[in-house]
């Protein structure tokens, strides 16, 4: 496979500046839609993006209109403090007014195998569908120091070419099971967000972003958008070793 990535780079000097950009985008964007799909990112990085989003936006973007659904999910019951559901719903989702009928979360203390498939039907019944695939209007990505991306491990890359919407999936050091979109349905989306930061994060970015050896290894190096674009939101920390810095 040959990649061929377009993307637009933002580098910031703060979290509160990376969180304000994030905001104008999705306040902008919302804006131009009757309704928003909306798809968020666990991580200590969107948590940040989600408390200042609950603490300055909380009457600026129109609520009402997004529907929220998530990239994956470990298994584990909503009240878990690893819930990715969880973690938005105590720093965003209960501080703002959003109606319980727009909140769709993957169900973590279900059957993995039977609530990816129940999952995949709810996204098919709320998301539109184009060319065979559930099209999202903006979907967050975080990025592991492995280079894994939403639940998609490096040894599972197998999951870009899945033509279900979500599969199963494990964690190769602690083997827990976790829900995940699809490679195919993440490259559908009409903008995909990758936000990191810190030191830790240095080396694999440039790995991804500069096209570096082991390139195909990454699962983040197969975010190519499919009519759509990417957009990376970085700290000058995260940021520091790549050559366009």
């Amino acid at each position: 496979m040959e990649f061929i990535v377009c993307y637009d780079i933002k580098i910031f000097n703060s979290i509160n500046n990376l969180s304000l950009y994030f905001a104008n985008l999705l306040m902008n964007e919302v804006k131009e839609e009757d309704k928003f799909n909306l798809v968020l990112s666990g991580g200590r990085t969107p948590k940040d993006i989600f408390q200042y989003l609950s603490a300055h936006y909380k009457t600026k973007i129109n609520w009402n209109k997004i529907k929220f659904f998530w990239g994956d999910e470990r298994c584990v019951p909503p009240t878990d403090d690893r819930s990715n559901y969880k973690m938005a719903f105590d720093t965003l989702l209960c501080k703002v007014k959003i109606p319980d009928s727009n909140i769709f979360r993957i169900m973590g203390e279900n059957d993995p195998v039977e609530e990816a498939n129940r999952y995949s039907n709810v996204i098919k019944t709320n998301v539109q569908i184009k060319n065979n695939v559930p099209r999202f209007d903006l979907i967050m990505l975080g990025l592991g120091e492995d280079g894994h991306t939403a639940s998609i491990f490096t040894d599972q890359i197998n999951l870009f070419e899945d033509n279900k919407i979500c599969s199963v999936a494990v964690h190769p050091a602690s083997l827990q099971k976790r829900i995940t979109l699809t490679g195919k349905v993440i490259n559908h989306a009409k903008t995909i967000v990758f936000i990191a930061t810190g030191k830790s994060k240095s080396k694999i970015i440039s790995e991804v972003i500069d096209n570096k050896t082991n390139l195909k290894k990454y699962p983040a190096s197969f975010i190519i958008p499919k009519n759509g674009k990417l957009i990376w939101l970085l700290d000058q920390q995260s940021a520091s070793l790549l050559k366009v810095n």
